[in-house]
C-alpha cells in the first residue's frame, strides 16, 4: 500500500490504543467541596470495549467514583445539578506516543434510587491536558441535572461512561458497569415543597423540680393523631415520656413527669420516632437538683464556661519537590500541620475543607484540579469526639473534606491533621516556579 498507508493504520491503531487507555483507566471522582454532604468515593467493576478499528480486546477494570450535588436537602420540583468526574485513572497511555490536548469527551449516567428512580444523563466538555508517552491519563468531570419528583431519600450510585476521542477519527470507547448497580455515592433527601411544617408547642413552666409534672400545649399536628411527648437532653431523647392524643383541630394538652436531671428540653412527635416534619420542638426545659443538703454539709457549685471551635497551622508556606521539564509527573509535599480546638461542648461536630487555586507561573498554569491529597487525622487522648480523615483524591477549586468529626451527645476535644499533597505536573510545563493558595475552612 506505500509509505502513506502504513502510516494511516499505525495511526489508527494508536487512536484505538489511545481510546482503551481512556476506558481502562476510568476512575472516577469528584471533589467533596462545600459539600461537607455524605458523599463517598465507591469501587466497583467495569468493562471497557475499545473501538473495533483497534482490534484490541475488551478490558475489565475497577472503577473507583465519587458523586456530588449541589444541593443535598432539595423540595420536590428543585432542580439538582450532579457531578461526576475522573480524579485519579487506573490505567496511563500505553504507547509511547504523546496525546495531544484537547481531543477526549467524556459523556455517561448517574443512577437514581430510593424514592426517585431513574438515569441522569452527565457530560463533560472537550478538554484534556496533553499525555505523554507512557504518562498517566488526566482526569474530567461530567455533570447533568434532574428534578425532584418525590420526597424523601434518594440515593445515586456512578453508572456507564462513554470516552468519544476526536483524533484522526470519531471514535467511542463505552465501559458499563459489570453488576450494576454501582454502590451508592451520594445521598440526598428531599422534602415535600408543598407541604410545611407547623406543628408546635409550648410549656406550662420552662423548669421543674426531678419528676415534676409539665404541661405540654400544642397545634397544628394531624387530627386524631397519637403524640409522642418526650425529654430531650441535647440531640438525645431520654427515658422520660407520654403520649396524648390530638383532637380534631389537631390541638392536645398532656402533661409529661420529667425526671432526668441532665433535661434541657421537650419535644412532640407523630409517629414511632422523632422528625423534623412530623415533630414540634425542642421547648428549652431545666430540672432543678433539689436534693436536700444534708446537716453540717455545704453544696458546691462550679460553671463550666463553653469555648470556641478554632484552629491554628504551623506555617503557612509549603515547599513542593521539583520535577523536570519534558518529564512531569507528582510534585510532593507535606500540608503544614493544623490543629483543631473544640471547646464549645454541646452536640455540635465541625469540618475542615480546602480549595485550592490555579497555579501561575512564568506564562502559563497548572490547573487547580491537579492537586490531591491523602489526608491523615489523630485525636488527643480523653477527647470526647473521634477525627475522621477526608477522603485521598483532588482538591481542586471546588474543594475536599480534609477532616471532620460527628455530631453526637456530647463532643469537643483537640485534633492533629496532616496530609501528603501531590501536584500532577503535565510534562512540558514551561520551567519556572509555579505557585497556587490552599485555603483551609472550619465549620
Amino acid at each position: 500500500m506505500g509509505s502513506t498507508g502504513r502510516r494511516r493504520r499505525r495511526l489508527v491503531a494508536l487512536l484505538g490504543a489511545t481510546a482503551l487507555a481512556v476506558a481502562a483507566g476510568g476512575a472516577l471522582a469528584v471533589p467533596a467541596g462545600a459539600v461537607a454532604t455524605a458523599s463517598a468515593a465507591v469501587d466497583f467493576a467495569t468493562h471497557c470495549v475499545p473501538p473495533p478499528i483497534a482490534g484490541l480486546p475488551a478490558i475489565d477494570g475497577t472503577t473507583t467514583a465519587q458523586i456530588t450535588v449541589d444541593n443535598a436537602t432539595p423540595k420536590v420540583g428543585d432542580t439538582v445539578t450532579v457531578t461526576y468526574a475522573v480524579v485519579k485513572p487506573a490505567a496511563s497511555n500505553p504507547t509511547d506516543l504523546a496525546l495531544p490536548a484537547d481531543i477526549m469527551t467524556p459523556s455517561g449516567k448517574v443512577t437514581l434510587g430510593g424514592a426517585q428512580t431513574g438515569d441522569i444523563t452527565v457530560a463533560g466538555p472537550k478538554k484534556n491536558d496533553p499525555v505523554p508517552g507512557k504518562g498517566a491519563f488526566p482526569g474530567f468531570e461530567m455533570t447533568g441535572t434532574f428534578t425532584v419528583t418525590a420526597p424523601g431519600t434518594i440515593t445515586l450510585s456512578p453508572s456507564d461512561y462513554n470516552i468519544h476521542t476526536s483524533y484522526i477519527l470519531e471514535l467511542d470507547t463505552p465501559c458499563t458497569v459489570i453488576t450494576p448497580p454501582a454502590p451508592v455515592s451520594e445521598t440526598i433527601t428531599a422534602t415535600d415543597g408543598t407541604q410545611t411544617n407547623t406543628r408546635a408547642i409550648t410549656l406550662g413552666s420552662a423548669s421543674g423540680a426531678p419528676g415534676a409534672n409539665v404541661t405540654v400545649n400544642g397545634a397544628n399536628f394531624t387530627a386524631g393523631a397519637t403524640v409522642t411527648l418526650a425529654g430531650r437532653s441535647g440531640a438525645t431523647q431520654t427515658a422520660d415520656t407520654a403520649t396524648v392524643t390530638a383532637d380534631s383541630q389537631g390541638a392536645f394538652s398532656g402533661t409529661l413527669a420529667v425526671s432526668d436531671k441532665t433535661t434541657t428540653g421537650v419535644v412532640a412527635y407523630e409517629g414511632s420516632a422523632w422528625s423534623d416534619t412530623k415533630g414540634a420542638g425542642p421547648a428549652a426545659y431545666v430540672v432543678i437538683d433539689d436534693t436536700p443538703i444534708p446537716d453540717n454539709s455545704q453544696k458546691l457549685t462550679t460553671t463550666v464556661n463553653a469555648g470556641l471551635l478554632s484552629m491554628t497551622q504551623a506555617g503557612d508556606a509549603v515547599k513542593l519537590k521539583a520535577v523536570d521539564f519534558g518529564t512531569g509527573g507528582p510534585s510532593k509535599g507535606d500540608l503544614q500541620t493544623v490543629t483543631v480546638k473544640d471547646f464549645r461542648g454541646g452536640p455540635a461536630g465541625w469540618s475542615l475543607t480546602g480549595k485550592v487555586t490555579d497555579f501561575t507561573g512564568p506564562g502559563a498554569k497548572i490547573d487547580a484540579g491537579k492537586l490531591s491529597w491523602t489526608p491523615a487525622c489523630t485525636t488527643k487522648a480523653g477527647s470526647p469526639s473521634t477525627c475522621q480523615a477526608g477522603s485521598p483524591g483532588v482538591v481542586g477549586g471546588t474543594g475536599a473534606t480534609l477532616a471532620s468529626a460527628p455530631a453526637g451527645t456530647v463532643t469537643g476535644g483537640e485534633f492533629t491533621v496532616n496530609s501528603e499533597l501531590s501536584l500532577d505536573v503535565p510534562a512540558f510545563t514551561p520551567p519556572g516556579s509555579y505557585s497556587g493558595v490552599l485555603t483551609l475552612t472550619l465549620t
